[in-house]
């Protein structure tokens, strides 16, 4: 248990009888932000609060912590974590595609020793993930920012917070001196078993000023990715369009923020 806002949750409905729940928030190494080669060394039960206060860490990064100070209310943000939002799996998860747009890095330590893996890399369904029975995450790296950087997430839910994403994107790209896009990641949330980093969406981008022409690219390439259902919360074809409307906008969020 790293917040426990979602295995609590699980356990009172019956989806999961744990003989043994062990919290993690008493290890000092994975409830720290450190600097780290110019990045940041994230411990994976800290929680979206600390996040929110971290100043560097926002500056740097703000995408990703917008993303994590959208999981729940102010109370639940006291104890939901990063590494819980990736661990449990969800397709809809906030703070994912905004790692994932990051290049962000998962450290993940077991009796084996210790590996690193792309955050992309973990999840493999709605709930499941490809860490062993005896692994667990204990950090995220975070890669230093170079000049003319930055990110950004949003995300569409039915109501105005506290709810579950309908679709969430993070976009995180640099800029040259003038204004051309150099690297850009785009990753995708609730719309497929997992979260998706659309590498070609990212491409679209790379050699333009962002444009409508690579705007209308990268869009298609989104869109090209997705594999949503249809629920109560969107049809898969509305899911589809509304990825292609936030990838627009959090691209451009996130070029605004590298030109200043």
């Amino acid at each position: 248990m790293a917040g426990g806002t979602d295995l609590l949750v699980q356990m009172r409905g019956g989806r999961t009888k744990p003989q043994v729940v062990i919290d993690l928030k008493r290890i000092p190494g994975l409830m720290a932000i450190r600097s780290e080669g110019g990045g940041f060394l994230i411990g994976a039960a800290t929680s979206g609060a600390t996040l929110g206060e971290h100043e560097a860490l926002k500056a740097a990064w703000p995408g990703v912590v917008e993303a994590a100070n959208l999981i729940g209310s102010t109370q639940v943000q006291g104890r939901a974590s990063l590494g819980g939002n990736l661990c449990n799996a969800s397709p809809a998860a906030d703070s994912v595609p905004a790692l994932i747009a990051a290049c962000a890095v998962c450290v993940i330590e077991g009796p084996g020793g210790s590996r690193e893996v792309a955050v992309e890399k973990v999840q493999t369904g709605p709930g499941k993930t490809t860490l062993a029975d005896d692994e667990i995450l204990v950090a995220f790296r975070l890669p230093a920012r170079t000049a003319r950087s930055s990110d950004a997430y949003l995300r569409l839910i039915p109501r105005t917070e506290m709810d579950i994403a309908v679709v969430g994107v993070g976009v995180s790209l640099t800029l040259d001196a003038g204004g051309v896009c150099t690297a850009a990641r785009v990753s995708v949330g609730a719309v497929a078993p997992t979260c998706l980093l659309v590498e070609a969406a990212g491409a679209a981008l790379v050699g333009t000023t962002l444009n409508d022409a690579a705007l209308a690219t990268m869009e298609a390439a989104v869109a090209g990715a997705c594999r949503p259902i249809s629920d109560k919360r969107g049809t898969a074809e509305y899911r589809t369009k509304v990825a292609c409307v936030l990838a627009r906008r959090a691209a451009l969020i996130a070029r605004d923020r590298a030109n200043a």
